[in-house]
């Protein structure tokens, strides 16, 4: 059961990858956490879904899997944040049984061995991120090789969690306005201009012939 944290630029290589779409439509659940994705819906007139911002998301997860007890496992960063992560949630989340953690830059020799791990584990809760070769779709393509329960990659939440990103700002959020600190962080995020005006030709095209 996978859950996907949907970013503009995901759901823009969807259109172009058939292995992408497999995903979202897999998908136990599909989340917008792009205003571009909400704003798009709603012109094309398919309502307009609730977007999430992923660090809240995650923590309400979380909080919802303290109260049941259940299991979490731990994919992703680098042995020191790794553990920086584990130490925070322990505190935050006492009652979260942590049944085992990997990093997530691991070679792909190691890749048989931690999917067993995963799977004799068998957490309420896979949280994966940052390190894993292609992201969610290292998920979706072990799907059938680890137990059942919930899935879910969300890079940014062990920056955040490890301390090394600062938690985003609600009231820049709601606004919209997420893409400015990324931007300054990555100034090569300008090149995704081409594509946003693609998506809004898109959205035209789709709207005049109510596709």
């Amino acid at each position: 059961n996978q859950i996907v944290l949907l970013r503009f630029k995901d759901l823009m290589r969807a259109r172009r990858s058939k292995e992408y779409r497999r995903l979202l439509s897999n998908a136990s659940l599909v989340i917008p956490v792009s205003p571009s994705i909400v704003a798009g819906a709603s012109f094309l007139k398919r309502g307009k879904p609730e977007k999430f911002m992923p660090f809240d998301f995650v923590i309400r997860l979380l909080g919802i899997l303290e109260k049941q007890r259940g299991s979490l496992y731990l994919l992703s960063s680098r042995p020191g944040d790794l553990q920086k992560t584990e130490q925070n949630l322990r505190a935050s989340f006492p009652e979260i049984r942590l049944v085992g953690r990997y990093t997530g830059h691991f070679p792909k020799e190691a890749k048989d061995n931690i999917v067993t791990a995963i799977k004799k584990a068998s957490p309420n809760l896979l949280l994966a991120g940052t390190g894993i070769r292609g992201n969610e779709k290292w998920l979706y393509t072990h799907r059938q090789q680890l137990n059942t329960g919930l899935f879910l990659w969300c890079g940014e939440c062990f920056d955040i969690f490890c301390g090394k990103r600062e938690k985003p700002s609600r009231a820049v959020w709601n606004h919209g306005m997420e893409f400015i600190p990324r931007f300054f962080r990555n100034p090569f995020r300008v090149f995704f201009i081409p594509l946003f005006l693609y998506y809004l030709f898109l959205l035209l095209i789709f709207r005049i012939f109510r596709l």
